[in-house]
């Protein structure tokens, strides 16, 4: 249950703060923009809160938080992340639970319905842009002046122009994003490095010249029936390795796909029929036809997927820096410790050597608010607490990190170390303890971008990986189109079309590569996406973006 909190009274108190008391919001009522009036909402609320300010509600404070509860770290109530929230921050939580299985569907019913909880993380802006019109999830652009180390951190790292993308017809945003300092695409292709050693092979550095390397490793190994494997194909064909490899094709796909449209420097064109599109398709269908990708890792369970690199019945398999490591035990587990798990860097493509806009940017999952967190008394306090972890340099270390002397140490350099008893991501093997599961940290609630800063976004990488993410940072990154902002009506009719146009589109991607459509039949699939909208989508598209008149 909810506590019930008394009224700040003390005028002198609240004008003390040295804080703007007011805002501009519609939770307000005033569709305007009016002021809101602050001083009555500074229940907790520290007077000198700024940035580098360590946080601590000035009483005890208990917000609600909408929990996605990752079964690889499922939550515990007495986890250390939780009780020195409590202790040292004056912080509790009123959680509702939502399994990560029903998470998508179960957030979007608890929103509509007026029943989430205050703060609502592992969200991103896609994922309530179509609940904001009914006024159940906070305009929290109204309040950047009660977040001075989230606008710190948008003004030092460039992102006031990313930021602004997020805005809405009424020029409003409605999810704070998790920030990185710089990019961190982080997925790629695995190869097995000691194949591609034994057969005089360097990294690809093209996908063409991947795919003639992979001619070479079936060769070498003619006991394997595909040199190359794939995975994550939930809501579409190799969705993970699509959107590493899109950048290099000129276009967005796999998890990219997002709004299905690409900027292609004057307007926006529908991704899915674009040449760029084409091309990444027939790429991989080639792949396919020559046999050299496996026609059952676009449909294959991710166990499947692992069980047969690891067993040596593949040489290549889709992966990120973490998987990497989870391969690596999967080989040792099998008896073969001599396997070398490569993580190469993404290969460039025909448009060149890009990432696309989605995996060179630097937002991450965010935070959206309630609109009944705005009613609360210590609605200030709410609001520098979400600052502090998710934005401040300490609540950063502290949601990665956890506690010094407890979780980890630090030396003279600000090097950091597991304590002797701790591990995560096989940094500390011998750790009987996981970070996340036994302690509540690095754990995507409290922390939206594990880390944000260079430093803190690196100090838990391989030397290995942090090579990886730093040849994948040299790469350009494609133009970002200007910001699409639709009004409730275009959102409505567009939503209906985009749904139907992407799922011909995964449907005819997975026909494509698998052969079971002849890429002959292009025009008649791009024709099928006319029939069904395409042209008036994107001409919503443009006119919301101010391309079109």
């Amino acid at each position: 249950m909810r506590t019930t909190r008394r009224k700040a009274v003390a005028a002198t108190a609240v004008a003390a703060l040295g804080l703007t008391l007011t805002a501009c919001s519609s939770g307000s009522g005033d569709d305007d923009g009016g002021a809101v009036d602050m001083a009555d909402k500074m229940v907790g609320a520290m007077e000198d809160y700024g940035v580098g300010t360590s946080f601590k509600a000035t009483e005890p404070i208990e917000l609600g938080l909408m929990y996605r509860d990752h079964p690889n770290y499922p939550l515990q109530d007495d986890w250390s992340i939780l009780e020195h929230l409590e202790q040292d921050r004056n912080v509790t939580f009123d959680i509702q639970s939502v399994p990560l299985s029903d998470w998508q569907q179960k957030r979007s019913l608890l929103i509509s319905s007026g029943d989430a909880a205050d703060l609502i993380p592992s969200t991103y802006a896609a994922d309530v842009e179509t609940l904001t019109s009914g006024g159940a999830v906070l305009p929290v652009s109204d309040y950047l002046d009660y977040l001075p180390n989230f606008m710190d951190k948008v003004e030092k790292w460039g992102l006031q122009e990313e930021l602004d993308r997020l805005r809405q017809a009424d020029g409003k945003f409605y999810v704070l994003p998790g920030l990185h300092e710089n990019p961190k695409p982080s997925y790629s292709v695995a190869i097995r490095g000691d194949w591609w050693d034994d057969a005089g092979l360097e990294n690809p550095t093209t996908w063409a010249e991947f795919a003639d390397q992979l001619e070479v490793i079936k060769e070498e190994h003619p006991e394997i029936d595909y040199p190359y494997t794939e995975r994550w194909s939930i809501n579409g064909p190799m969705e993970a390795t699509l959107q590493a490899a899109a950048g290099g094709f000129g276009t967005e796909a796999g998890w990219g796909f997002g709004d299905g449209v690409t900027w292609n420097g004057s307007e926006y064109e529908y991704t899915g029929a674009s040449e760029g599109y084409k091309e990444l398709i027939a790429y991989f269908a080639d792949l396919v036809d020559r046999g050299l990708l496996d026609p059952e890792g676009i449909t294959q369970d991710d166990d499947s997927a692992k069980a047969k690199f690891t067993t040596g019945k593949a040489a290549a398999l889709g992966s990120n820096d973490q998987e990497a490591v989870v391969y690596r035990t999967g080989f040792e587990e099998a008896g073969n410790k001599d396997a070398e798990v490569r993580h190469i860097v993404v290969p460039a493509g025909p448009a060149g050597n890009l990432m696309d806009a989605t995996t060179g940017g630097q937002f991450e999952s965010g935070i959206a608010l309630s609109s009944s967190a705005a009613e609360r008394d210590d609605f200030v306090a709410l609001l520098q607490f979400v600052d502090w972890l998710y934005y401040s340099d300490e609540g950063l270390e502290f949601a990665k990190w956890g506690v010094e002397g407890e979780t980890y140490t630090k030396d003279a350099d600000g090097a950091r170390t597991l304590a002797e008893d701790v591990d995560w991501g096989g940094l500390n093997p011998d750790g009987t303890k996981q970070l996340n599961t036994d302690f509540g940290y690095y754990n995507g609630v409290f922390s939206l971008a594990h880390g944000s800063t260079e430093d803190l976004v690196k100090s838990t990488l391989s030397p290995e990986v942090q090579e990886f993410l730093d040849e994948m940072n040299q790469k350009d990154v494609a133009e970002n189109g200007p910001a699409i902002a639709m009004d409730e009506m275009q959102r409505e009719e567009a939503s209906l079309l985009q749904t139907n146009l992407q799922d011909i589109v995964m449907t005819a991607s997975s026909q494509f590569i698998l052969g079971d459509r002849s890429m002959d039949e292009w025009d008649a699939y791009v024709a099928e996406l006319e029939a069904a909208g395409m042209p008036t989508y994107v001409t919503t598209v443009n006119e919301a973006a101010g391309v079109t008149e």
